[in-house]
Order: structure tokens, then sequence, then C-alpha cells
């Protein structure tokens, strides 16, 4: 396992005011931060909600459909539904109706505005303080504007790469499509983990699939929707090609959205991202969200028995597999029973790795006090976060941020085995 690094789930964390400004124009910018941060972070939870929402309503529909003997002509087939005491009834024409309607709703805003949302966290939460939460020295050594650049340059390349893809023979099939952009997630995914802190590299790839998501709507449906619309004003045929283009590419968003999420709240779930073969927890995570989506998928389409009776089981073998090879680590410092430090040496390690930012005067220049209001600056305080230690700094190596401080592997092992054996004097 390796530390990682990346900015808390919840507000920023508080920074000194840099020389010749005052404690009221910082509290003034800490304030703007954190509302900021509070407002995109909300904005995001919006939006992507209203994306997710009506991405699997429509696959839903779209699944749901059936053939009726007295459908009109030119309808692919028909749904029915009951909600909120009203009746629906809900017709799909596989390429267009013969006639436009005087209204005709589009929905694309939530997948633009989710994915802006999502681009704008990432750069104030993670570009801006690059040397904290993106950088890790123990992975590969960068400047900040390198780290940035990567990132960048990773969200477009991705599109591109798997648009190319799409496009290709290997799109005209489904099963070698889906492993191809497996294979593609994945190394992505290796990459990252080479390149980036842990939680920086995860991140990543669920901003590069956001942006892939994103980028089907904004690229690929609702400019294919337009073309079928723009044909029929004109009274001409669509081209039905254009229609079975955009399904795919639905379909495709269909399937991520699951691991996507996982892969944005993994920041909270440090045995993912530090572990030091993480990229590989990465293609589990896909292969657990696409067998769950599977099911919901095959049922909606009306499959019963054998046709969904392996997919959740399937997915709780996963995550068996998951959570067994998350927390091995074959590179774990060994110490024999009787090397229990003491508690002398258990404060020397703290002071020295963790109360640089962990305490009542912080010296690390980013922090003008205790993040979480946590402090090591006394054995006590020590003793009374003792398994916030063992969780953050020894079984999740996600503190210090970034590993600012250096701790070694050896350090994490004698704090963990001290706190295991009660903190003996």
């Amino acid at each position: 396992m390796r530390p990682g690094a990346i900015i808390k789930a919840g507000l920023p964390a508080r920074r000194k005011p840099r020389t010749g400004e005052t404690e009221v124009s910082s509290t003034v910018d800490i304030l703007f931060q954190d509302w900021i941060n509070l407002i995109l972070r909300w904005a995001h939870l919006i939006t992507g909600i209203a994306w997710i929402g009506s991405s699997f309503y429509f696959v839903w529909l779209d699944l749901s459909l059936r053939k009726r003997p007295d459908m009109d002509e030119g309808v692919y087939g028909e749904a029915w539904m009951v909600h909120g005491g009203g009746f629906y009834h809900v017709n799909k024409w596989m390429v267009a109706p013969s006639s436009m309607p005087p209204e005709l709703h589009w929905f694309k805003y939530e997948a633009y505005f989710t994915w802006i949302t999502g681009f704008a966290l990432l750069v104030t939460m993670y570009y801006w303080s690059a040397e904290s939460y993106l950088i890790d020295p123990s992975v590969l050594a960068l400047t900040k504007m390198d780290a940035i650049l990567i990132g960048l340059g990773s969200l477009f390349a991705g599109w591109v790469i798997y648009d190319i893809i799409c496009k290709s023979a290997i799109g005209k099939r489904t099963d070698t499509l889906a492993v191809a952009l497996f294979i593609l997630i994945m190394a992505a995914s290796y990459l990252f983990t080479h390149v980036f802190s842990g939680r920086g590299a995860f991140i990543h790839v669920g901003a590069m699939i956001g942006t892939i998501m994103a980028a089907n709507v904004f690229r690929i449906i609702i400019p294919n929707q337009k073309k079928v619309v723009a044909s029929l004003m004109a009274g001409e045929k669509p081209d039905p090609k254009l229609g079975l283009q955009a399904k795919q590419r639905s379909t495709h968003n269909n399937y991520l959205t699951l691991p996507v999420l996982l892969m944005m709240i993994s920041n909270h779930y440090s045995m993912l991202f530090s572990h030091d073969q993480s990229w590989l927890i990465v293609g589990l995570i896909l292969i657990i969200g696409g067998l769950v989506r599977h099911f919901f998928n095959t049922r909606n389409a009306g499959g019963t028995g054998k046709a969904i009776a392996w997919q959740l089981p399937s997915a709780a073998v996963g995550m068996a597999i998951l959570a067994m090879f998350a927390s091995y680590d074959p590179n774990a410092v060994k110490l024999a029973d009787e090397d229990v430090i003491t508690a002398n040496h258990a404060l020397a390690i703290v002071q020295t790795r963790c109360s640089t930012c962990h305490s009542a005067n912080p010296s690390d220049e980013g922090f003008d006090e205790a993040p979480a209001g946590v402090m090591f600056d006394d054995l006590a305080q020590i003793e009374a976060n003792a398994q916030r230690v063992l969780a953050q700094a020894v079984i999740g190596r996600a503190m210090p941020l970034g590993n600012m401080t250096e701790m070694t592997d050896e350090e994490r092992a004698q704090l963990g085995q001290w706190i295991r054996a009660g903190m003996p004097e």
C-alpha cells in the first residue's frame, strides 16, 4: 500500500493568510471559498441526480416497451405507466414520427451542468491545491503545472480514444466494444495510479468516465437527434443510423453510471485508493457496477428465471473479492510482538509527522488551525484520537496529506502495533 492524498469531502481546510494580508481579509477569503465549495457541490448533486434520474428512466422505458397489434404506423413499441394517481401512455418511434409535435422536450442540460459543476469542483479542490491533494512525491515528483496539464489532457484524451474506438470496426459489435472500453478505463487507471496520489488517481478515473458520458450527450446523442428533427422539418426521411448510434452511447452511459458514482465518493474510503494495486480495484468496481445495472436492465426488458438469476449473486461474489483484495497488503511491514514501541516513541512519531498540521499552532504554512479540530500536542490528545490515527495514518494511509512529512511504512506499522497493544507506556 502507499500513501494517497485528496481534499476532504467537506469544506476545504482553512489556510493561513499570505504575507501582508490581514486577519479580516483572510476570514473573508475562507468564507468565500467555503460558500463556493458548498454551492458547487450542491449544484453538482442536484444536476447529477437529475441526469441519472432521466437516464435511468429512459433506459427503463426503452426496455419496457411492448409491441401491440393496434399501434400506429412507425411506432416501435408502447408502455403504460401509473404514477402519482395518473396514467401515462408512451409511444416510441424508432426514427421519428411522420410529423413534428408543437412542443418537443429535450433532455440535455442535466448532463451539461453535471459535468460543468463537477469540473469546477475538480479545479477548485484538486488543481488549486495540487501540491497537497493531487501530487504525491513518493509516486511521481511533479510540478503543480505538470500535474494540472496531465489531468486536463487525460480528460480530453480519454474521450478522443473512446470516440475513435466506437466509430471503428470494434464499435460494430457490442461485446468487443465493451471489452475495448474496459481495457481503456483500466489502462487509464494504471497510468493515473502511477502519476497522481491515490485519491487523485481515483477522482481522475471518475472524471474521465464522467467526461466521456457528458461528451456522449453533447457530441453524439443531442446532435444526432437534432439531425433527425432537421430532416423531418425538411420533409426528408431521417437516417436510422443516427438513432442507433445515439442509443449505443446512451447504453454506455447507463452501464457506466454506477461505477462512476463510487469513483466520485471513493475519497471517503481509503481502503480503495491507497492500495498498491488500486487500478485493479477500479476493474472490480466496473464489473460489479455493470452486473448490478445489467440485472435491472434485463429485468426491465421482461427477463425472468435464469435470465436474471446470476447477476446479483455474481456482483455479491465480486464485492467479497473486492473486500478481500483491498484489505490484503503483501508489502505491509511486519513487526515482532516484542517490538511494541513506547508511548514516548509514539509521541515522537506523531509530533514529527502529524503535528505540523494537527496542532494548536500548526507549523505548516497551509493551515491556521488544526484540521477537524484534531490536535496531537501531547500524549493524552493522541490517545483520545488513537482510532483516527489507526484508520487514517496506519490502515488507510491517507494521512499525512500527500505524505508531505514523509512518514515511513515502519513508522505506520509501529504506531499501529502500539495502538492495538493498548498504547502501553
